[in-house]
């Protein structure tokens, strides 16, 4: 990756890329592995525009696939990131926002399709970036009993990246279990194999995402202890950790719209006054 910082001697180095804005973290630097974020003394980060680079590699499918493409287009726009694997998600969207935001201007047009009627609506990123500052809180402590406090953090986007492969590769599976050409026998195995590996992926992405465990007997944060004591509970603990994680997913994601209602959709049966539509920022095409 060519350095986002240019040489001192360089007559051009003025006329390079500069800051477009500056931007706090939901995390405030916190869950961010040693090294992987150079911590700034304000808390505020410059963001940089993209460059052709930039727009080249979110557009190759397997670097969007396997998150190569994002990690270094994080990297490159924020160079204060060193290592974006390391991106707590709850920081994802907010740095995702902040380099279409820098390098597109502050609107975006988002399809809207309801019945057989497809809009697009002007959203202000400013303002969905600003929701989301205001918002996004983490509960890391999971009471289970008295005698045991479970402390959760946000997955890295390096955890996040696997478990979307995972999932992509369990469905491809399910996919071939409705082929037709398969014996009923061979439907059964593949189905049999992709829920135990959906099973696995399931308490791996819980385990991954514990980050202590307090009990009246001592405090650890090893992981192999952990995934050990994961493995070995009652599902009761398990649910309940998951269901925390769950929450505070749900609480964190980006919200939908609230759009006014026109006559054209009320002709597709639309009622109301205003109608929420979801926004999701897949970077295959939020970079568009």
């Amino acid at each position: 990756m060519v350095s986002t910082v240019p040489s001192t001697n360089n007559p051009l180095s003025g006329f390079m890329r500069q800051p477009k804005i500056y931007i706090k973290l939901p995390s405030n630097g916190a869950y961010w592995s040693e090294g992987s974020l150079n911590v700034t003394d304000t808390g505020e980060y410059p963001v940089y525009s993209m460059t052709a680079k930039d727009e080249i590699l979110l557009k190759i499918p397997d670097a969007l696939m396997n998150g190569q493409a994002v990690v270094d287009v994080i990297q490159n726009c924020v160079p204060n990131i060193v290592n974006a694997w390391n991106t707590p998600v709850i920081d994802l969207d907010v740095l995702l926002i902040a380099i279409r935001l820098a390098t597109y201007g502050e609107t975006m047009d988002t399809p809207i399709k309801i019945g057989d009627l497809e809009l697009e609506y002007n959203i202000d990123l400013h303002v969905v970036m600003d929701s989301l500052m205001s918002r996004i809180t983490w509960n890391p402590a999971v009471p289970i009993n008295s005698d045991i406090t479970v402390f959760v953090k946000p997955l890295t986007y390096k955890d996040l990246t696997n478990v979307n492969i995972q999932s992509f590769e369990t469905q491809k599976i399910m996919s071939v279990v409705n082929d037709e050409n398969l014996s009923d026998d061979d439907k059964i195995k593949l189905f049999q194999e992709s829920f135990k590996k959906l099973s696995t992926y399931t308490i791996e992405a819980v385990t991954k995402s514990i980050d202590r465990i307090d009990t009246n007997q001592g405090s650890t944060s090893d992981p192999a202890f952990i995934s050990e004591f994961i493995n070995n509970s009652d599902k009761e603990i398990f649910n309940t950790v998951q269901k925390h994680i769950e929450q505070l997913n749900e609480n964190n994601k980006i919200k939908p719209i609230a759009v006014a209602v026109t006559d054209e959709m009320r002709e597709q049966g639309v009622t109301g006054e205003t109608v929420e539509i979801p926004l999701t920022f897949d970077p295959s095409t939020f970079f568009a």
